[in-house]
């Protein structure tokens, strides 16, 4: 039996199986076995430093294998699994051997290195945090009936109740919200106004993540929970709309916006990104009238620059500063008809990269930030 596991700095649990190198996707007794006698171990430990009190309850396997990444992998002679497809063992024995090996050196690293335990608890800890702390957040979360008005009374929802054909678009500001709720179509296309800038969850406390209003409208109105691996119901498969659209002005603020919407999908809802729910819509900059032909919306200032190459005649232009300044046939137009509009989907294709360069953009530290900015400052494109 051979065991590696390190603890990283992510929201989740990752834990593999393998038996006589046949990966097990369903786990079984083998990471049963580990799983129980590491929480055992951990909580023995905390107490026996003090962390745990005696009034206190144990901390859960989540709350102890939150950042872990894992694999436990077995040697045997007569493996017996679930199913034809060997994704789950099924051996007892296999549990017993484990957790008696575990038990065995788990104990002998852990006596030796102190600091590295104290470590582990400590997230162990901060877990539990979080986790009493949502749990507690869970009843004012999520007790609203299914397709209703959030709290706030600022979702307009859809007829549909099929998640497959429905969208939801994020909206920055009230004005704009106004404008959407005429333009859309209200049989499967969902209005969420937002006022301002959300929370930057990289920097904040759970705590305050919880508390904010615009981010607790968007858990009710999504439905299908919060904080992924934190132990608690996110569940992907409740998702009312199949596209999450973000519909921010085309500037700086409106760019802002959206990182920190994404950033909040991204570390509370990953699941979201990784089945291609989210996507952009992309406004049009500009809207070109000219005396002789048809109007035509331009994207941004490239597409500006072909049309004047390629437009003989005089022609007005009007630049929009901001979704609100659309009527609502142009809105629909432009932004919100799946015929016509232009979204782009948020994909990740490295999710360490992603995790890191998130970190360094909105986290607490500045001088990193201040680094990339510096290396980084000649490819800024500057809305002046």
């Amino acid at each position: 039996m051979e065991v590696v596991f390190q603890y990283v700095n992510e929201f989740h649990e990752n834990v593999l199986g393998f038996c006589n190198n046949i990966y097990n996707a369903e786990g079984g007794t083998h990471l049963t076995g580990f799983k129980t006698t590491f929480t055992t171990a951990m909580n023995q430990y905390a107490r026996e430093l003090g962390i745990l009190k005696e009034k206190d309850s144990n901390f859960t396997g989540a709350d102890i294998r939150n950042g872990m990444t894992a694999i436990v992998s077995i040697k045997h002679p007569d493996p017996r699994f679930e199913g034809q497809t060997k994704t789950k063992l099924d051996n007892p024995d296999a549990a017993k051997a484990t957790g008696k090996v575990t038990g065995e050196e788990i104990v002998r690293y852990f006596d030796r290195n102190l600091d590295t335990l104290k470590k582990v608890i400590s997230c162990a800890e901060k877990a539990a945090k979080i986790r009493k702390t949502e749990e507690k957040a869970k009843t004012n979360l999520l007790t609203k009936q299914k397709y209703s008005f959030d709290s706030n009374g600022k979702l307009a929802n859809c007829e549909s109740r099929d998640a497959s054909k429905c969208e939801i678009f994020i909206v920055e500001g009230d004005s704009a919200g106004g404008s959407a709720k005429t333009a859309r179509d209200r049989s499967y296309q969902a209005i969420l106004p937002i006022r301002g800038k959300i929370l930057n969850v990289e920097k904040a406390s759970i705590d305050k993540v919880l508390a904010n209003a615009e981010i607790k409208t968007m858990i009710n109105a999504f439905g299908c929970g919060f904080s992924e691996g934190y132990g608690n119901d996110f569940d992907i498969t409740k998702l009312r709309y199949n596209k999450i659209i973000i519909m921010a002005d085309a500037d700086v603020d409106g760019a802002h916006i959206s990182t920190l919407l994404l950033t909040l999908f991204y570390r509370f809802m990953p699941e979201l990104i990784f089945e291609g729910h989210v996507y952009i819509a992309m406004p049009p900059l500009y809207k070109a009238m000219p005396k002789k032909g048809e109007e035509e919306y331009l994207y941004d200032d490239k597409a500006l620059e072909r049309y004047r190459k390629r437009q003989k005649g005089p022609f007005t232009l009007q630049r929009y500063k901001g979704l609100g300044e659309m009527d609502a046939d142009q809105l629909w137009e432009t932004t919100l008809n799946p015929e016509t509009r232009m979204l782009k989907l948020v994909e990740i294709e490295d999710a360490r990269m992603a995790s890191s360069v998130t970190e360094m953009l909105m986290g607490s530290e500045v001088p990193p930030r201040r680094a990339f900015i510096y290396e980084n400052a000649t490819e800024a494109e500057l809305d002046i």
